[in-house]
């Protein structure tokens, strides 16, 4: 079974025991959070789609995060300008429960 659900903003096909990184949510290493935006669910041949989808997605939160640097470089020849900048988002990760 799994299910397509929005989470932070961003969409995800997940399945029971599956861990990904996820924009920074609020809650503490070891909490639970239920996350009831979910767009789809599908049990081998049974699929739901839209106002059909009755289901919440459980996870537990493993650990905060911070994803690998992206660097910025911007520059305009013959100008003598350059400008380096840099970004490190922040991610947590989490592991789902069960598709209840």
């Amino acid at each position: 079974m799994f299910a397509v659900v929005t989470i932070a903003g961003q969409q995800f096909r997940v399945q029971a025991n599956d861990e990904l990184f996820v924009h920074r949510l609020d809650g503490k290493a070891g909490d639970n959070v239920e996350f009831s935006d979910v767009l789809m669910t599908s049990d081998g041949g049974n699929v739901a789609v839209g106002s059909a989808v009755k289901a919440v997605v459980k996870a537990e939160i493993i650990d905060h995060l911070k994803g690998d640097k992206v660097l910025i470089f911007k520059k305009k020849r013959r100008k003598g300008y350059q400008k380096l900048n840099g970004h490190r988002q922040s991610l947590t990760k989490i592991k789902i429960q069960a598709i209840a």
